[in-house]
């Protein structure tokens, strides 16, 4: 069952229970007012007949005869209005002349009125006619003398009560025929922008093509947030796919030199194999190529194994020796470029010391790299009352500023730069800082260096005795 049929469904269903309770409801109201009201009547009624017995007799009079005088019944009854005069053994002594010698009913219920002094309420069945009965005691000082019995037909009420109903019953129907035709065309103009999107989404699978959007409607409401969301989702999934797409190319890219000079230098091994001098400058070459494969592909597995959630190895550690390990480790690549040690304030942190120790050396080695013979690279920590900033600033070429914001992209590297690397290190680097929960940012000046700026959180307990 599609969503339409279903929300239709749910609607209309709503909505006949509402009109349903509403009816039963005012159907209910209406015969308790009709009922009640017209039990008031007969009661007023009933009461203006007592008053006329009492005006003609008197209590002296009724004690003295032991029977009481009544008046003709014919000024107190209407067309629609029955009355009867009945003693305390039940037996009629009077009745109005519409009931044309019929009598009203004398049961159980009035001669239980009759010996409790209690007035009754009843609906009792004249011939043909249905009628409400109220009988009513008759009294001289604390004596029954007999009881009023006040009739009036329902069979208005009864008619009116029928038709409301067949009113409420019918309106009932058309509404939930209407509501019916309605809720279709709601629906349908409500799901009208999912089908946009639902034919949109099928014409980019089909088209294999991420580059399309989807279409926001004008108004902020939840479609417009999910074209927006759907949007953002396919944003970045053509961005991952390019990712992938570039990562390919770059990798390929990456090994083909390596190959290519195994392969050649394997070739001229077949040739000029004899030579112990051919032989070794040969096997020199595979071996730097090897390790520069063996390097990007441990490089690549370590950036996977971050996509995928590695987790690393945190503990307390002084950042003491992971600096002085990283600055031994970073003379024996100085290549002519004078190695420093700046200011250097003491902290603790939470990390991996292994992976602070890769990011640091990354840093260092690419500062190196990029630093002519004669200039100088300076590691320095400073720290401040909740993190710690360890930067690395060299006096190389550094960055223009249009390749500054893409330096940590894998496989990113600066055209025209004298020394080429796989564009991994960094990238390798920033996810090291992240998983530290600190940040990795770059500042350069072409022609006056760069520097790289580490920043992790200082451990809490050395946080709070800072403070």
């Amino acid at each position: 069952m599609s969503i339409r049929v279903r929300l239709t469904l749910w609607y209309v269903s709503l909505l006949a229970v509402i009109l349903i309770a509403f009816s039963v409801a005012f159907y209910t109201v209406l015969q308790y007012s009709l009922t009640s009201e017209l039990d008031r009547s007969l009661q007023e009624r009933a009461q203006q007949v007592s008053l006329g017995i009492q005006a003609f007799n008197t209590p002296y009079d009724v004690m003295r005869f032991g029977y009481i005088r009544l008046p003709e019944l014919n000024v107190f009854s209407t067309r629609s209005i029955y009355i009867q005069i009945i003693d305390e053994d039940g037996k009629v002594l009077r009745r109005s002349p519409n009931l044309m010698g019929r009598d009203l009913p004398v049961d159980e219920l009035v001669m239980n009125g009759l010996k409790t002094k209690q007035p009754v309420f009843e609906t009792v069945t004249v011939g043909t006619v249905e009628m409400r009965l109220y009988s009513a005691p008759l009294m001289a000082s604390d004596t029954v003398l007999g009881m009023v019995q006040i009739g009036n037909p329902i069979g208005e009420i009864r008619a009116t009560l029928q038709r409301v109903l067949l009113f409420l019953i019918s309106g009932t129907i058309i509404a939930l025929v209407l509501a019916m035709l309605g809720g279709v065309w709601l629906v349908y103009l409500s799901l009208r922008p999912i089908e946009r999107i639902t034919e949109t989404a099928n014409q980019i699978v089909s088209a294999e093509d991420l580059k399309q959007r989807l279409p926001v409607p004008p108004t902020d409401d939840e479609l417009a947030r999910l074209s927006r969301t759907i949007n953002h989702m396919l944003e970045r999934l053509d961005n991952f796919f390019q990712a992938q797409v570039r990562l390919s190319a770059d990798v390929s890219h990456e090994l083909r030199t390596p190959l290519t000079i195994i392969r050649g230098n394997v070739d001229i091994l077949r040739r000029m194999g004899d030579s112990p001098t051919t032989r070794e400058e040969a096997l020199n070459a595979v071996e730097s190529a090897l390790n520069r494969m063996a390097r990007l592909v441990s490089d690549l597995l370590l950036l996977s194994q971050a996509d995928a959630g590695m987790t690393l190895k945190m503990q307390p550690l002084d950042l003491d020796g992971v600096i002085l390990d990283v600055f031994q480790q970073a003379h024996a690549l100085r290549n002519g470029v004078e190695l420093k040690l700046g200011h250097a304030d003491p902290a603790r942190v939470y990390g991996d010391a292994d992976r602070l120790k890769q990011l640091l050396i990354n840093l260092m080695e690419n500062a190196i790299k990029h630093t002519p013979t004669g200039g100088s690279v300076t590691l320095s920590v400073y720290r401040g009352e909740d993190h710690v900033r360890i930067s690395v600033a060299d006096t190389g070429a550094g960055i223009s500023p249009e390749h500054l914001p893409h330096i940590f992209d894998r496989f990113y590297r600066v055209k025209g730069q004298r020394v080429r690397g796989s564009g991994l290190g960094l990238a390798i680097a920033k996810w090291i800082a992240e998983a530290h929960h600190g940040t990795l940012t770059a500042e350069s000046e072409p022609g006056l260096g760069s520097t790289f700026t580490l920043t992790l959180p200082l451990l809490k307990e050395q946080s709070a005795a800072g403070e």
